[in-house]
């Protein structure tokens, strides 16, 4: 049987979504539920820890696209800083590598936004109840699109590629060589089918895996 991790009281919720409307109305929302208290409320990935830290939830309801740390990130530090806080990744964007890399941050759950606050009420009961909440539709494309053939690195190096950065920008901040650098670009290229890396970066944002 999974472990039950339901609180005796209201269950404790932190919000982190960086449109404020939409972090404001799915706080009431939720606030509206028997037995629910959003307790935090944050607009940026890297304030998600110590508002955790902070307000200690039950439940934490994760974007993934925020200012200054993705939320799958987060989930990953959250798992290790605070242990017996559940996590549900909700995203506008379904995409497969975002529910893989989701699960292995050690998230509870993956749900899109599109859905009914019922639906999002019943997904955080039972995911303090043991329970593994994904998204049908997309837990079956992503079974069938297999794993990101990116590395680590890779990735680190398409991601430093916004905004124009140059090879020397892209060096400077991962501490690499430029070649190095070159060589990881090539083969982040290569492995995405694309001419050069802006593209190869989009591709790779389009499947969830950077």
């Amino acid at each position: 049987m999974p472990e039950d991790h339901r609180p005796a009281v209201s269950v404790r919720i932190l919000l982190a979504e960086d449109q404020g409307m939409m972090r404001s109305a799915l706080a009431l929302l939720l606030g509206m539920e028997p037995d629910f208290e959003v307790v935090a409320q944050v607009a940026a990935g890297d304030e998600i820890v110590d508002a955790a830290h902070l307000s200690r939830p039950d439940v934490a309801l994760l974007d993934i696209e925020l200012p200054g740390r993705s939320g799958l990130d987060a989930a990953a530090d959250l798992r290790t800083e605070v242990p017996d806080c559940r996590v549900l990744i909700l995203t506008t964007f379904g995409r497969p590598g975002y529910l893989r890399r989701a699960m292995e941050a050690g998230a509870s759950g993956f749900l899109v936004k599109d859905g009914p606050v019922g639906d999002l009420a019943k997904a955080i009961q039972r995911v303090l109840g043991g329970e593994t909440v994904i998204d049908p539709a997309l837990a079956a494309a992503a079974l069938g699109a297999g794993p990101s053939p990116l590395t680590p690195r890779e990735r680190d190096a398409l991601n430093a590629s916004v905004d124009g950065a140059t090879v020397s920008d892209i060096a400077v901040k991962l501490s690499l060589s430029e070649s190095t650098v070159r060589n990881y670009l090539s083969s982040a290229i290569g492995k995405t089918g694309t001419r050069n890396r802006m593209e190869a970066m989009r591709a790779a944002r389009q499947q969830g895996w950077l």
